[in-house]
């Protein structure tokens, strides 16, 4: 009985190291991913980042298209590769793209800021002017009714 325990034991052990290996194997390969999106995806966004002026490189509009297909290029290397998208070597990479190609766009055109005094002075003016009416008609109703009891 012993060595049958013991064979038993051994195909085990062999079917639990398979199953760590197995994953990495058909897996995400990352390193590879990485390397292939710097390769690929990288040098294409470099080459068409060169052949737009500097002064456009905050330009949403002018950037959109070549920042868009770094987005695309990273997409589908990664649904070739059979890695989850977006992932950590993905936030990385786009972390180091914007450090530095974008690194001095203003926030001006993004920031949240006040209204224009026409759209904010009727939010401002209606329920002040409301509220002041429903106080003297609560008053001057209240001073009406005592008459009449």
């Amino acid at each position: 009985m012993a060595p049958a325990s013991a064979s038993f034991l051994k195909a085990g052990l062999v079917l639990l190291m398979a199953a760590q290996v197995l994953p990495s194997v058909s897996g995400c390969n990352r390193g590879f991913y990485e390397r292939l999106i710097n390769d690929l995806c990288l040098a294409k966004f470099k080459l068409d980042m060169g052949g737009l002026d500097q002064g456009l490189w905050c330009s949403w509009p002018d950037a959109m298209e070549i920042y868009g297909g770094l987005t695309n290029c990273t997409y589908q290397e990664a649904m070739r590769m059979d890695c989850f998208w977006p992932n950590q070597i993905v936030d990385r990479f786009f972390m180091d793209i914007h450090r530095t190609y974008f690194h001095d766009c203003a926030l001006v055109g993004r920031l949240l800021h006040d209204p224009p005094v026409s759209v904010l002075a009727p939010f401002i003016t209606v329920p002040v002017l409301v509220t002041l009416l429903m106080t003297a008609l609560v008053v001057w109703r209240s001073k009406r009714t005592e008459g009449l009891l």
